[in-house]
C-alpha cells in the first residue's frame, strides 16, 4: 500500500523551512532601519508580538489546516482517509508543545537578530529611515519566517509515526475537521497530484 509519508503537501510544507534564510534575513534589515526611539524591551516586544502571537494562539486553539497552499485550500469532504487520518497527527497536545518550543526558539532568534543590527547598518542607511514603519516590516518578516517554522513543526509528528500506528487511527471526521482546523483559502478539490507508487510498509 501506498505509505502516507508519500502524500506532496506533506514534503511542501517542510520545504518551506528553506524560506527562513530569506524572511529572517530581511527581518534583521528593517530592524536595523533608522534610530531607536523607543527601548529595546519594547522594540522586541512589538516585532515579536507581531511575528509570534497570532501564528502561537492559532496553532494552539485551531492549528492551521495543512491541506492548503498559497491561499487555496482543500475541500475537507474530499479528503481521502489517509489524509483524515494525518489530520488527526496533526492535531494533537504534542503538537500544541511544538508550537510553544517553535515560538520560543523564534524569539531567540530575534534576540540574536537585533544584536546583529550593526553589521547591516551600512545597507539599511540606503533604504527610508522610519523607524515606525522599518519595524512593522521587521515584525512582518518575522511573522512570515514563524509561519513556514510552525507549519513543518505541525506535520513532524506524521514523519515519526509508524504504519501500525497510523494504521490503527480513526479518521476524522468532517464535523471535527470543520471545528477544529483553521482553514485558509479557496477550497477545491484538489490541489496536487497523489502518488499512487508502492513502497514497503514498515512494521
Amino acid at each position: 500500500m501506498s505509505s502516507f509519508r508519500s502524500e506532496p503537501i506533506l514534503w511542501i510544507h517542510v520545504a518551506g523551512l528553506a524560506t527562513l534564510p530569506i524572511f529572517l534575513p530581511l527581518c534583521l534589515l528593517f530592524l536595523a532601519v533608522g534610530d531607536r526611539s523607543l527601548p529595546i524591551w519594547l522594540e522586541l516586544l512589538v516585532v515579536g508580538a507581531i511575528g509570534t502571537l497570532p501564528l502561537l494562539w492559532m496553532q494552539l486553539r485551531r492549528p492551521f489546516y495543512i491541506f492548503a497552499l498559497l491561499g487555496v485550500a482543500i475541500k475537507p469532504e474530499t479528503l481521502s482517509e489517509p489524509q483524515r487520518k494525518i489530520l488527526c497527527l496533526v492535531n494533537t497536545k504534542l503538537n500544541r508543545l511544538l508550537a510553544v518550543f517553535g515560538a520560543v526558539l523564534s524569539v531567540a532568534v530575534l534576540g540574536l537578530l537585533y544584536q546583529a543590527t550593526p553589521h547591516v547598518a551600512n545597507i539599511a542607511r540606503l533604504l527610508p529611515q522610519w523607524r515606525g514603519l522599518a519595524l512593522l516590516l521587521a515584525g512582518l518578516f518575522f511573522f512570515a519566517s514563524n509561519l513556514f517554522l510552525q507549519i513543518p513543526l505541525s506535520v513532524a509528528r506524521v514523519f515519526v509515526t509508524k504504519e501500525t500506528e497510523f494504521a490503527a487511527l480513526e479518521p476524522l471526521s468532517l464535523e471535527k475537521i470543520k471545528q477544529d482546523f483553521t482553514i485558509l483559502g479557496v477550497r477545491v478539490n484538489q490541489i496536487l497530484p497523489q502518488l499512487t507508487g508502492k513502497v514497503k510498509t514498515e512494521e
